[in-house]
């Protein structure tokens, strides 16, 4: 799995750095590549010649060699890498990358990291619980960063709780997880719609919804990850696309947009994910002019009915995945399920706007998962970035019932 994988394993300045020699030696007898950086302080707990010895490469741990003036490019250590891992990680460094305090090799490395970063913390359990540690490693999770939890027991500082790295076992496990999701969807496509759309009524107002784009953002990123080749159709958000040469973004405004694009490459996909929040109306007319109060009292905007696009591409699919979402104010389970039946899906995520957790313009989500056979799956709160982890999970093990 790990043959011929490149990882930057970054060592920082904590007690826990004698347990990455260990790590180092797994991912070694594994058959990766592994370049080490050291923070200058992971040097007062671990010598670089232990990890330079072990890896068979001179340790990185400043920007050029004081005795010869060798750069130490820290882009080209970011392009090469497969994966980066740092661990331990502690407090001072999280909080670095989080903010990107770029003051040392390691940090400059993740700042130029082309592909995943995954980070094992290690400090102690009130340094753990304090809201900074916790808002910066919620910032790495937003960014993309895979956590691995820290585990409880006893401390270097004789307390016992939660804060000791993770096992080196266990962090390798991960990044063997890691490298095997990677290949779940490879060759095949997938389809993800995005966002809101925004129905005209003249050229400067339009009927549209409070959807950021996000959770299908994430989605789309996640599929990438493990393989797939992904049409991302979004409608009008700020967002940037995800960095990743299997993703093609496609901007559309309209539902009529959105669903000839949709209509468009459906047929040539696999798995298709309708995350977008189409409008389910739009102005029966679109005003060529800006429209004038006038001294009128009111205005009358007549509407008509916009395409559904899970429900047309649902009615036309052959041998495809299907996947829906449901944002319910009441009778929430009932109306998803009738979704899911109405519009031919696979499976359908529910999430409502009665939980503060869920729903537009949040980082945060709240999802159920419900089947064809009346399964429900119940998800705690977590980031998009997790719940789309979730979500893509579902898929596969429906795939490969």
């Amino acid at each position: 799995m790990l043959k011929g994988k490149h990882i930057v394993l970054g060592i920082t300045g904590g007690i826990a750095a004698y347990k990455s020699v260990m790590l180092l030696r797994l991912l070694v007898k594994a058959g990766a590549e592994v370049q080490v950086v050291m923070t200058p302080a992971a040097k007062e707990f671990v010598t670089p010649v232990t990890f330079s010895s072990l890896s068979g490469k001179p340790v990185v741990s400043e920007f050029f060699t004081a005795n010869t003036g060798e750069w130490h490019s820290h882009v080209d250590l970011g392009i090469w890498a497969d994966l980066m891992v740092v661990a331990p990680a502690t407090a001072s460094t999280i909080g670095k990358m989080a903010n990107g305090i770029a003051d040392n090799m390691l940090v400059t490395t993740y700042l130029s990291a082309k592909e995943d970063v995954m980070v094992a913390p290690a400090m102690d359990l009130d340094m753990w619980k304090h809201p900074s540690t916790q808002r910066n490693i919620h910032q790495l999770q937003k960014d993309g960063v895979i956590i691995v939890s820290p585990g409880s027991g006893e401390l270097a500082s004789g307390l016992e709780g939660k804060g000791r790295m993770a096992e080196p076992q266990e962090i390798f496990s991960e990044i063997e997880d890691f490298f095997r999701k990677r290949q779940d969807f490879e060759g095949l496509k997938a389809l993800v719609t995005a966002g809101p759309t925004y129905e005209n009524i003249d050229p400067v107002r339009f009927i549209g919804n409070y959807s950021s784009g996000k959770m299908g953002f994430e989605l789309a990123r996640e599929l990438s990850d493990r393989g797939a080749e992904v049409y991302l159709i979004t409608g009008p958000v700020s967002l940037e696309t995800p960095q990743s040469d299997k993703i093609k973004r496609i901007d559309v405004t309209s539902a009529q947009e959105m669903y000839e694009k949709a209509t468009k490459f459906f047929p040539d996909c696999n798995i298709s994910i309708f995350a977008a929040a189409v409008a389910d109306y739009a102005p029966e007319k679109t005003a060529e002019k800006k429209m004038k109060r006038e001294n009128a009292e009111e205005m009358v905007i007549r509407l008509k009915r916009n395409p559904d696009i899970a429900s047309c591409l649902g009615a036309q699919k052959n041998n495809q995945l299907t996947i829906g979402f449901a944002l319910e104010t009441d009778n929430e389970i009932t109306n998803a399920q009738k979704k899911l039946e109405s519009k031919n899906l696979d499976l359908i995520v529910l999430n409502s706007l009665n939980d503060p957790e869920a729903g537009f313009m949040k980082d945060t989500n709240k999802i159920k998962i419900l089947y064809r056979d009346g399964s429900i799956e119940n998800y705690d709160p977590k980031t998009k970035r997790e719940v789309a982890k979730d979500i893509i999970d579902a898929v596969l093990r429906y795939k490969r019932k």
